[in-house]
C-alpha cells in the first residue's frame, strides 16, 4: 500500500455509526489517522502478518478468502466503501495473526487507524465500541450463512443465485469458471459442468472468461427468487 500525496476527504462522514462520536473524538481519528491506497489486485494482508491498523474502506472493493495447503481458495466475504474490515477487527482485538488474506478487486483507499489509537477509543469510547462490535456481529452472521451454503445448498442452485447477483442490472460478466468456484467455495471442474449444463438449456452462453445471460428468469426460478 502507498500513502497518497494528499488527504482532503472527511472520511468519517462516509461510516454512520462513527457520525454518533463526540467531536473531540471525531478530530482524534481524523488526526491519528492516515490515508492508504492500493492498486488493483494487491495483497491488503495476508496469513502470518499481525495488523498494525483498523481499516475503513473509502473506495473500491477488497475480497477476503481463506485459501488451503492445496491452494483451495474460498471467499469468506467482500469489503465495499462504507464498511471496516471486520478479521482485521478481530485480529487486533485478539492480538492474533491474519488467517485470510485480503485483496483488491479494484483500486481501493482506505483510512487507517493505528492499534494504539483503535485499543484506546475501544477502551474509552462507548460509540466507537459499539460501531466496532455492531459490524462484527453482522458479518459473524454472513459467515455463517456462507458456511450453511457450502454445506447444504445445491451448487446448481448457488451458481445461479451466484450468476445473477454478480450481473445485476446486465447481462454480461466478466469472469471466469476459477473465479465463480473461490465465490462458491467449490472446485473449477464442479463450476465447468454445471455451466455447460445451463448452456445446454439456453440459460447462458460461454465464451473464454465471459458469460452472457440469456434466461434470466429460468436462473431467477432455479435459485427460488
Amino acid at each position: 500500500m502507498r500513502q497518497p500525496t494528499a488527504d482532503t476527504a472527511n472520511w468519517i462522514s462516509r461510516f454512520q455509526g462513527l457520525m454518533q462520536l463526540d467531536q473531540d473524538t471525531r478530530e482524534q481519528l481524523l488526526r491519528k489517522s492516515q490515508i492508504i491506497s492500493a492498486p488493483k489486485s494487491a495483497v491488503i494482508f495476508g496469513p502470518g502478518k499481525s495488523p498494525e491498523n483498523m481499516l475503513f474502506l473509502l473506495d473500491g472493493t477488497v475480497r477476503v478468502q481463506q485459501v488451503s495447503e492445496t491452494g483451495r481458495e474460498i471467499l469468506l466475504y467482500r469489503i465495499t466503501a462504507g464498511e471496516s474490515c471486520v478479521l482485521t477487527t478481530a485480529c487486533l482485538l485478539a492480538y492474533e495473526d491474519y488467517a485470510a488474506e485480503g485483496i483488491a478487486e479494484t483500486a481501493v483507499r482506505a483510512a487507517a487507524l493505528p492499534r494504539a489509537i483503535f485499543d484506546e477509543l475501544v477502551a474509552s469510547s462507548p460509540t466507537f465500541r459499539n460501531f466496532v462490535f455492531t459490524a462484527f456481529s453482522k458479518r459473524i452472521t454472513d459467515l455463517f450463512h456462507v458456511i450453511d451454503e457450502v454445506a447444504f445448498q445445491r451448487i446448481d442452485v448457488r451458481l445461479a443465485q451466484g450468476l445473477l447477483d454478480l450481473a445485476g442490472q446486465g447481462d454480461h460478466l466478466a469472469v471466469t469458471h476459477q473465479q465463480l468456484a473461490v465465490d462458491l467455495g467449490t472446485a473449477r471442474e464442479v463450476i465447468s459442468r454445471q455451466m455447460q449444463e445451463f448452456q445446454r438449456r439456453g440459460w447462458v452462453r460461454l465464451a473464454r472468461g465471459t458469460v452472457d445471460i440469456l434466461d434470466r428468469d429460468a436462473l431467477r426460478h432455479l435459485s427460488g427468487r
